[in-house]
């Protein structure tokens, strides 16, 4: 395929395999808000965030989708079905998706900002303050440790957030753009892209192996961008609405 030279009917063709939802921009706080929740260093000090308008996807990519435009599923859980997440995947596995993604739709497609992550996760401006995304009830919103059954599920099963998203607790963590660091920047910061430099990239969203705990909207992992394992997926996003 010569995915320099698709119609535009082909290219809205691939742009319909992944459902995406607008993310109208907005203000938040930024990190553990709970004052209840022995808070991790890594999830303070809360700070203020003003994100413009993006898209994010409705599930995690799935192995599916993944399939039809890699070629090749490189999940652990290859017996289930096409409608679970692609997981045994890097970041520099993601980053590649994206742009083979976007060659194929004329859109381009990245990885989200783990502000836009976490923004999307809380219900954007419709968040009701839950402590997972779309419930204070992790076991509504989360495939992890204690329902999981020691591995994936298929996305969209358990109930969407306030912006009609899925997957956003549990599952598989998801790979965003950013760079680690270990604390946040006090400031307030409008888009931020995360530090310049860095070994390790950002993962949220807890995964199917996790407690309770790890699923929270404000819990932050990292990883090394080229290592990849039965946890990890991605979602995708763009700035083109």
């Amino acid at each position: 395929m010569n995915r320099d030279a698709l119609t535009t009917n082909e290219q809205q063709r691939w742009r319909d395999l992944i459902p995406m939802i607008e993310v109208e921009g907005g203000t938040f706080n930024m990190g553990n808000l709970n004052p209840h929740d022995e808070a991790s260093m890594q999830e303070v000090p809360v700070h203020q965030v003003t994100l413009s308008s993006y898209k994010i996807g409705k599930f995690p990519i799935t192995q599916a989708q993944w399939r039809a435009v890699m070629g090749k599923n490189p999940s652990y859980y290859q017996e289930n079905s096409d409608d679970y997440p692609v997981e045994n995947i890097s970041w520099q596995d993601a980053v590649l998706f994206c742009k083979e993604y976007s060659k194929l739709t004329g859109i381009e497609y990245r990885l989200p900002t783990e502000a836009e992550w976490e923004f999307a996760a809380r219900g954007g401006n419709k968040s009701c303050g839950y402590l997972y995304s779309g419930s204070n009830n992790v076991e509504e919103v989360a495939c992890y440790g204690s329902n999981s059954h020691g591995k994936t599920a298929p996305v969209g099963e358990k109930m969407p957030n306030e912006l009609g998203i899925y997957d956003m607790s549990g599952n598989v963590q998801e790979w965003c753009s950013d760079f680690w660091q270990a604390d946040y920047s006090p400031e307030h910061q409008t888009n931020p892209q995360g530090p310049k430099k860095g070994t390790k990239r950002v993962l949220r969203g807890g995964n199917w192996a996790f407690n309770d705990t790890s699923c929270r909207v404000y819990r932050r992992n990292s990883e090394d961008p080229a290592k990849r394992n039965r946890f990890n997926g991605l979602r995708i996003a763009t700035s083109e609405l």
